[in-house]
């Protein structure tokens, strides 16, 4: 998809205090997180992507998906047309030990986990079926390599 063919995108980047902050600051520039989010986008979006540690990440996903952990991504969608509205959380430790063990970059990482939460405000959804988890997964891969980053599932 051509640059200029990429919806528009108004972003908020936000990141919590905590120890360690300037390592995943540096992970994601304004540009890379608008470009890998837009490349993601099927329509214009309004989205607040917010960094956080631990203890947020894991009060979040207990408080609104009954899971006591914390998780690398959190979705929350608000409107998916005509402009697709939603806050992506994700938990910097998290992301960056996921990095560690698969042996990839925190940027690509982040990349890949702000493709998957975007797909998610659009109404993607790898939960409800192994087809829909596939299909999900092969769009990934597709955004991703257009933006030169290899698969995040070894395919």
């Amino acid at each position: 998809m051509a640059a200029s063919k990429l919806p528009a995108l108004s972003l908020s980047l936000q990141f919590g205090r905590f120890k360690g902050v300037e390592r995943h600051r540096a992970a994601l520039p304004r540009h890379g997180v608008t470009r890998w989010i837009r490349h993601a986008l099927d329509i214009d979006g309004e989205i607040t992507v917010r960094i956080v540690d631990a203890e947020e990440g894991q009060r979040l996903n207990r408080e609104f998906r009954g899971k006591d952990y914390a998780t690398n991504v959190l979705t929350f969608d608000y409107a998916q047309g005509p402009v697709v509205m939603a806050d992506l959380v994700l938990c910097a430790p998290v992301v960056a030990r996921e990095a560690k063990e698969n042996r990839k970059t925190l940027a690509d990482h982040y990349a890949h986990l702000l493709v998957h939460g975007t797909l998610h405000a659009q109404g993607w959804d790898h939960e409800t079926s192994e087809a829909d988890a596939d299909e999900m997964e092969a769009y990934e891969i597709e955004i991703l390599a257009g933006l030169g980053i290899r698969s995040p599932y070894g395919k």
